[in-house]
């Protein structure tokens, strides 16, 4: 049961203690750092789950193996696969922030993680002010299934089915169209969809993601496709703070994270790790193939829905539910926070706090759990006001002071203010 007690340094992040928040641990790896706090089972209830019965069915033991190695190979993830992995079993979609220096390298990162770590396929579309919805529901696409050359009947260059397929480039972008085109049998919507840049996009390509996020489906003039049951939306963003994706997109989105370029790119490093040197590889590298359809992901679709399983019988008391609308209230009565708190927040906040329960081996919603949800769930969402509009201008207040008092705070400060001494108190 060593494992159990275990800490690791995800910074979203692994702890030995259930009453801390923001204490963490130091790993050997330099690639494993998360901002969330995961906080193992307590000993005393280890011991109360061996020990209360005086024996364990074999059935049990098996039981307790399994989620020993299940928790071992959470510890074992990096921050972004950490996200994934949350939206994953949540069954949500979530914002992913960096420098915009690094941009392309998260790209090429995230789409390592669905194929190796998760075993799922990818697309990724780069959003401009010039994308259409052309792009978008092309772009989404991917080959479900392709014959191979040993197996396959003799095709001719002049068939249909031949092999050397038509690239892009010899089709301008405004001849193709969702709309009137008919999408092959062989191609599906991905499991993940790494949007680029989605802030970028116009409003009505937003819309139609918000759109395919809410249905799972993308509705054409001839043909209607389903999202796969696992599927995930990644809106991958570069630089800024708060609200940046239209109103309802952004309100939909369920965690937002930022990547360090300091924590670095575990799978990029050790797919380029059999070149002479990293300097040496091209930056420009080739797409990421698809999962192999024999290949065994480190997580497993059945590990993803245990996990939704133990997520949905979390419980949570009444003490608890008390401390999540109290940290809504405060958020809301905020000086700072601008628009107020949206009802799918709060939402959101709870799922959130019950799904971080099984990945740290526990069964129940701690005050720490729902601290380190709020931090992840209103990244996004808060708005920091404009000075002149600040409450107290109403009784006469000076608009340079306000701006002096606002200058430097952001949605993280916020949320720290309102977990902090002076905000929400959590019930021991």
């Amino acid at each position: 049961m060593g494992s159990l007690r275990r800490s690791s340094d995800l910074r979203w992040g692994l702890g030995a203690n259930t009453r801390q928040i923001n204490n963490t641990t130091t790993s050997k790896s330099p690639t494993t750092t998360i901002e969330f706090s995961i906080h193992l089972l307590p000993e005393c209830l280890e011991a109360d789950c061996l020990l209360g019965h005086g024996r364990l069915k074999v059935g049990a033991i098996h039981g307790l193996m399994a989620n020993e190695t299940l928790l071992g190979k959470i510890h074992e993830l990096s921050d972004v696969e950490l996200a994934a992995l949350i939206c994953l079993v949540a069954e949500e979609h979530c914002i992913i922030d960096t420098d915009p220096d690094v941009l392309d390298d998260l790209v090429l990162e995230l789409e390592l993680v669905a194929a190796k770590v998760f075993g799922l396929s990818h697309a990724v579309i780069d959003c401009s002010e010039n994308t259409t919805l052309d792009d978008f529901a092309h772009s989404i696409l991917t080959v479900e299934h392709s014959p191979s050359r040993s197996a396959s009947p003799l095709i001719t260059r002049q068939d249909s089915g031949s092999y050397f397929l038509p690239t892009p480039s010899f089709h301008p972008i405004s001849s193709r169209s969702p709309i009137t085109d008919n999408f092959p049998d062989s191609k599906s919507i991905a499991n993940v969809i790494i949007a680029k840049n989605l802030d970028e996009a116009p409003v009505q390509m937003q819309i139609q993601a918000l759109e395919l996020m809410r249905s799972k489906r993308l509705y054409t003039k001839s043909s209607v496709q389903n999202a796969p049951k696992r599927f995930l939306f990644i809106a991958l963003l570069a630089g800024g703070e708060g609200p940046r994706l239209t109103k309802h997109l952004n309100e939909h989105m369920f965690i937002s994270h930022f990547h360090d370029p300091e924590d670095g790119f575990p799978n990029l490093d050790e797919k380029f790790s059999d070149e002479d040197s990293i300097s040496s590889v091209v930056k420009k590298s080739p797409p990421i193939e698809q999962p192999d359809p024999m290949f065994w992901p480190r997580i497993s679709v059945r590990e993803i829905e245990l996990l939704t399983q133990k997520s949905n019988q979390t419980t949570i008391t009444v003490e608890l539910q008390q401390y999540v609308h109290n940290i809504v209230s405060f958020l809301r009565l905020h000086r700072a926070v601008a628009g107020g708190i949206s009802a799918i927040g709060t939402k959101h906040l709870g799922k959130l706090a019950k799904c971080l329960a099984p990945l740290h081996g526990l069964e129940y919603v701690t005050p720490s759990l729902v601290a380190l949800a709020a931090r992840k769930i209103y990244l996004h969402r808060i708005r920091i006001v404009e000075p002149e509009n600040e409450r107290s201008m109403q009784w006469g207040s000076d608009v340079e002071a306000i701006k002096e008092l606002l200058e430097g705070i952001g949605p993280a400060d916020v949320i720290e203010d309102v977990l902090g001494g002076s905000g929400a108190e959590a019930p021991l």
